[in-house]
């Protein structure tokens, strides 16, 4: 490396900051070759000339677009390289990543929608897919009650990944499983036998399409079945004192499993 005085160059910290650029990443490429100061000074000083900065605004250049460091190297060093197809190359990886990172965005503001929101569906599609009798309110009745909770956001992000299709899947099963209650009632189920306890499991799995369910929550869901009346409603229109059996096919599971209705708390 020829000596020179400190007015033939720059030094690694002009360079850098000329560059914009750490005099970390100048020494990196200076060790690795990839751009090397071409002088040095008497007391030991590394200095880029105009050639070495050139050199380097175009590794810079080349480093934006995403090339690779040895790809770099190939396009300024050998010159079997062809140039534009490289490029073209690195401009059809950075579209498809592009590509993702706008599937990704879409993706975010649907997950913020549905914490939101909780439902991400129109009133025409909830009354479709849901019922006459559903109320479009409650989802945001839902939110102010338990927005905070670890429930409602499990519930979020399963909303945020279904459409109205999946949504009608959900609801067929709900309305499947409330067919077979009705249906377990009039046949004379009782609490505790094998039948009354495969609905309380059935129940378990179709409100996982909500958020998962432990017993001692189910425990909680049916007193509220039975005590609020909107749930008590809604149950007692499929049989009379639904809402009532059904909480005492839930207790009756929980015992058996070792839990105190009396005690259970929402856990």
């Amino acid at each position: 490396m020829p000596d020179a005085t400190d007015t033939d160059g720059l030094t690694v910290g002009q360079a850098s900051r000329r560059l914009g650029v750490t005099v970390r990443t100048l020494h990196h490429w200076d060790e690795t070759g990839l751009a090397r100061p071409s002088l040095r000074t008497a007391a030991g000083y590394r200095l880029y000339t105009a050639g070495d900065l050139e050199r380097l605004h175009r590794v810079v250049i080349y480093r934006e677009v995403g090339l690779g460091l040895d790809r770099i190297r190939a396009v300024l060093d050998d010159s079997t390289t062809d140039v534009p197809g490289a490029l073209r190359a690195q401009r059809t990886q950075i579209a498809e990543r592009i590509d993702r990172l706008q599937q990704l965005s879409a993706g975010l503001d649907r997950m913020i929608d549905a914490h939101e929101r909780g439902l991400l569906l129109t009133i025409e599609q909830q009354t479709a897919i849901f019922g006459p009798r559903w109320n479009p309110e409650w989802p945001a009745q839902a939110r102010e009650l338990y927005g905070d909770t670890t429930q409602w956001q499990q519930y979020a992000e399963r909303s945020a990944s279904r459409g109205p299709e999946e949504w009608q899947a959900v609801a067929d099963d709900v309305a499947g499983f409330d067919r077979a209650l009705g249906e377990a009632m009039d046949a004379g189920v009782t609490p505790g036998s094998p039948k009354a306890n495969e609905l309380v499991e059935r129940h378990r799995e179709v409100f996982a399409a909500y958020f998962p369910l432990t017993r001692q929550m189910q425990v909680c869901l049916g007193r509220m079945y039975e005590a609020d009346p909107g749930f008590a409603a809604h149950y007692d229109a499929i049989r009379a004192g639904l809402a009532a059996w059904f909480r005492r096919l839930i207790d009756a599971s929980a015992r058996a499993h070792g839990i105190d209705p009396d005690t259970a708390t929402w856990q």
